[in-house]
């Protein structure tokens, strides 16, 4: 079978249209190709995805075909229609002629079944990435010079503050306009409210209730959401352009383009190249060593020590967030107690809650090999309690077919364990352990025996 792939970024008439690329791949595989082909071919297309990366959708399908040995040779229209990564590209030839399958790239003429080809395809490939990078480091010093003016770039502008324009005449006599960030002052009060009460609370629960009950909403009318308030908190724009800024960002590596002096505390902050946009991807925030910091030509609302506090609690708020995700899938949350103190105390916490979980399960299932020393431990532990805590009235209780029902639940835990959820193992758990005494180093299980 022979597969033709096609790709194009976007949805615009510009550049090669994916009908004519698999025209062009089609007329070629009849023209090298000795007998009639054209049910032997299938065509591949991604139509809206960049060349950065292989992770789309029908390429993945086209590769996945490969492996299975569906696939003799892979047609494209050009070299850069697979990838303009030479990394991925040199990965997916070494792929190809391991599966045996030729790769051919009409534009370039390319053919990877004879070895110049195979040179060559790299080569072009290095053109490709060389491009790329080229592109990009152009961008970026666009970006560092747009810095030095501390104007807004466009997009939707953060809560508080509208998009205004300013003209200006250059030194050639021309017309330019810029746009620059000026305050809305209904929106800038909600955003200091936001800040007062998380700085308060530290909580965005809190802080969501609070503007929920005192009605206040967004621009578009509606209720303040935990995301939208976490991008406010998050956002440097408010941000006053002090000295405490500038050492905070200094200190996290953002590029900063003016000196510590111009920070005077009298505008707010302009964030550059502070988001990564992927299409169909969540935007993520890059890290602020990757950030392009300028003066902004708007005023900012909050000063350094107070924004700085902010990002604090958000990381320590973060790093709580995933502490209690790990406990959800915890087993024995509850049940682990100090040795010393009796109590459940932070031994809980510093425990290997996996290797402890694991423990204990192996303990449970081992338990029902040997039912008769099972009873036998019982019983002794219940003489005992008898004798040194004049129990007798419950005592009584454990009479020799309850301590048989207990062999009997804890003998079918192995046959159930690998069939149930997180949730209902825990819950099988707390019904057979009465606890987990932790040392730091041991554990100690004690059963549920009355």
């Amino acid at each position: 079978m022979i597969a033709i792939y096609s790709r194009k970024s976007k949805f615009t008439g510009k550049g090669e249209s994916i009908e004519n690329q698999i025209e062009l791949c089609k007329r070629y595989v009849q023209m090298h190709w000795e007998e009639n082909m054209d049910n032997q071919i299938v065509v591949y297309e991604d139509e809206g995805f960049s060349g950065k990366t292989l992770d789309r959708p029908r390429f993945k399908d086209m590769m996945e075909d490969a492996r299975k040995g569906k696939i003799s040779s892979i047609i494209v229209y050009r070299l850069d229609r697979i990838s303009r990564n030479i990394g991925d590209f040199a990965q997916l030839i070494e792929q190809l002629n391991d599966m045996h399958i030729a790769f051919v790239s009409i534009k370039e003429q390319f053919d990877t079944s004879s070895p110049m080809g195979r040179a060559m395809m790299y080569i072009a490939s290095v053109f490709s990435q060389l491009e790329r990078e080229t592109i990009a480091e152009r961008i970026q010093d666009n970006m560092k010079e747009l810095a030095k003016t501390g104007r807004w770039l466009g997009g939707i502008t953060p809560t508080g503050y509208r998009s205004k324009e300013v003209s200006s005449i250059t030194a050639q006599g021309k017309l330019k306009k810029t746009y620059q960030l000026e305050q809305i002052p209904e929106e800038i009060e909600i955003v200091k409210i936001i800040y007062r009460i998380f700085l308060e609370t530290a909580s965005f629960k809190e802080t969501e209730r609070f503007l929920m009950e005192y009605g206040y909403k967004t621009r578009n009318k509606k209720p303040f959401s935990r995301f939208t308030i976490k991008g406010i908190l998050s956002n440097p724009v408010y941000l006053n352009a002090d000295q405490d800024a500038w050492d905070y960002l200094k200190q996290n590596g953002a590029m900063i383009f003016s000196e510590r002096e111009n920070f005077n505390g009298e505008n707010g902050i302009m964030a550059y190249n502070r988001t990564l946009q992927k299409v169909g991807k969540t935007t993520k925030i890059r890290e602020i060593k990757e950030w392009i910091i300028a003066i902004g030509a708007h005023k900012g609302i909050v000063c350094g020590k107070k924004w700085i506090k902010v990002q604090k609690i958000l990381e320590r708020n973060r790093s709580h967030i995933h502490s209690d995700s790990r406990n959800r899938d915890a087993l024995l949350t509850g049940l682990i107690v100090c040795k010393n103190t009796k109590q459940q105390t932070c031994l809980e916490r510093n425990a290997d809650r996996k290797m402890l979980d694991e423990a204990v399960l192996k303990m449970i299932q081992e338990i029902p090999e040997d039912r008769d020393q099972l009873i036998y431990e019982l019983e002794k532990k219940i003489e005992y309690m008898e004798k040194e805590f004049n129990l007798e009235e419950t005592i009584e209780s454990c009479s020799e077919k309850k301590l048989e029902d207990i062999v009997q639940k804890i003998a079918l835990f192995p046959d159930i364990l690998d069939h149930v959820t997180i949730q209902q193992k825990r819950e099988l758990i707390h019904m057979i352990v009465e606890k987990v005494v932790w040392d730091g180093e041991n554990a100690e299980l004690y059963f549920n025996i009355m």
